[in-house]
């Protein structure tokens, strides 16, 4: 009976049951640290959004040049005279566009802005805009509409407004050409490094399951690399086809236009179809009708000819990918992260249904 009172003193004495108050305090307090360290580090992953993003861009670029260092390797190749010619090929093909390109741009840029007068002058006076004012005048006076803006571009003052436009455009493209240095150093330093990098990392993995590990790291890099070597050079045909296309017609700055083409058909889906356009658009006002109409229906073959021809022959041997998973997933990349999510969105998700095949479903599977 005493012990029983002692016990029951101690369970009513004030200082215990302050001790067992404190606790949800102490647990709240932790739980508030541990919140405001979660804000943190989001807004340190915002901060650095940039930084991730040239970096994501320049791993997916160094595992597609993988397969090609792998390449000369098998022909007797030692590994770094493989990276070398790796090396010297990206960078002379990288300094080529930028060299070939800028210049033209820049020119283009201010001939077509020179020329706004005239082209409005050469569309006002053009058969279409007088069947549309038939059609439609009772709604929208279209010479008046073509006034107007003739009458903007041809005062001095008015095209002084654009010259902050113009600035942060300059800055635009100084932001886009040191990423793009930079993101080709990363690809190189990731290229050289990349087999000690795989190294370092199986090593952190249990050795009971390291095997595994490496299996799967294996198969979903080289998927990756397959993937991305595939879409560059689907690209690459794309923009040598638009150069020589756009020449043979008498097509206007067809540089530019294939260096456009190249970039945008690095864009799984959406990315020809929307360089198409741009294309077809810009033929028309920079060039005729006629010569629109032609790069219209050239880019219609083109695009069955890709998706027919083309691109299963080139991803023959890539990730492979359900339809709907290619949609969603290209979507879903494009809105977190813009192109780079689009263009790195298919790879992951061939790498997430890759680790379901191989590991969740064989493990559901054991009894």
């Amino acid at each position: 009976m005493a012990k029983k009172k002692i016990v029951s003193a101690e369970h009513t004495d004030p200082s215990h049951l302050n001790v067992r108050i404190l606790h949800p305090f102490r647990i709240a307090l932790i739980s508030t640290l541990g919140v405001g360290l979660g804000i943190l580090l989001i807004a340190a992953v915002s901060s650095l959004a940039t930084i991730l993003t040239y970096i994501g861009a320049a791993l997916f670029l160094s595992l597609g040049l993988d397969p090609a260092v792998n390449w000369l390797e098998k022909k007797r190749f030692p590994r770094w005279a493989a990276i070398l010619t790796v090396v010297v090929v990206v960078l002379a093909a990288v300094a080529g566009l930028l060299l070939s390109v800028i210049p033209l741009i820049a020119e283009q840029v201010s001939t077509f802005i020179a020329a706004i007068p005239s082209l409005i002058d050469q569309i006002k006076n053009s058969n279409w805009i007088a069947q549309l004012d038939a059609a439609f005048g009772g709604f929208i006076d279209f010479n008046a509409l073509l006034k107007q803006i003739s009458k903007f571009f041809s005062d001095p003052a008015n095209i002084s407004k654009f010259a902050g436009g113009a600035l942060q455009i300059g800055i635009g493209i100084a932001n886009g050409f040191f990423g793009t240095i930079i993101v080709v150093i990363l690809t190189l330093y990731f290229t050289a490094s990349l087999k000690t990098v795989k190294q370092s990392v199986y090593k952190m993995v249990a050795a009971s399951k390291r095997s595994r590990f490496i299996e799967l790291s294996e198969q979903i890099a080289v998927g990756v690399g397959r993937y991305v070597a595939g879409q560059i050079t689907l690209a690459l045909v794309n923009g040598v086809l638009t150069f020589i296309f756009l020449t043979i017609i008498g097509g206007k700055a067809a540089i530019v236009f294939a260096f456009i083409a190249f970039l945008l058909s690095l864009i799984p889906l959406i990315g020809t179809l929307s360089a198409s356009v741009i294309i077809v658009l810009s033929q028309l006002v920079l060039a005729s009708p006629l010569t629109a109409l032609v790069a219209a229906i050239y880019y219609l073959v083109y695009m069955q000819l890709e998706a027919y021809v083309l691109s299963p022959k080139i991803m023959n041997k890539a990730v492979s990918v359900p339809g709907s998973i290619v949609v969603i997933a290209a979507l879903a990349g494009g809105a977190l992260l813009g192109i780079l999510g689009a263009l790195i969105a298919i790879p992951v998700a061939a790498s997430v249904i890759l680790i379901i095949k191989e590991v969740f479903m064989p493990a559901q599977e054991q009894k």
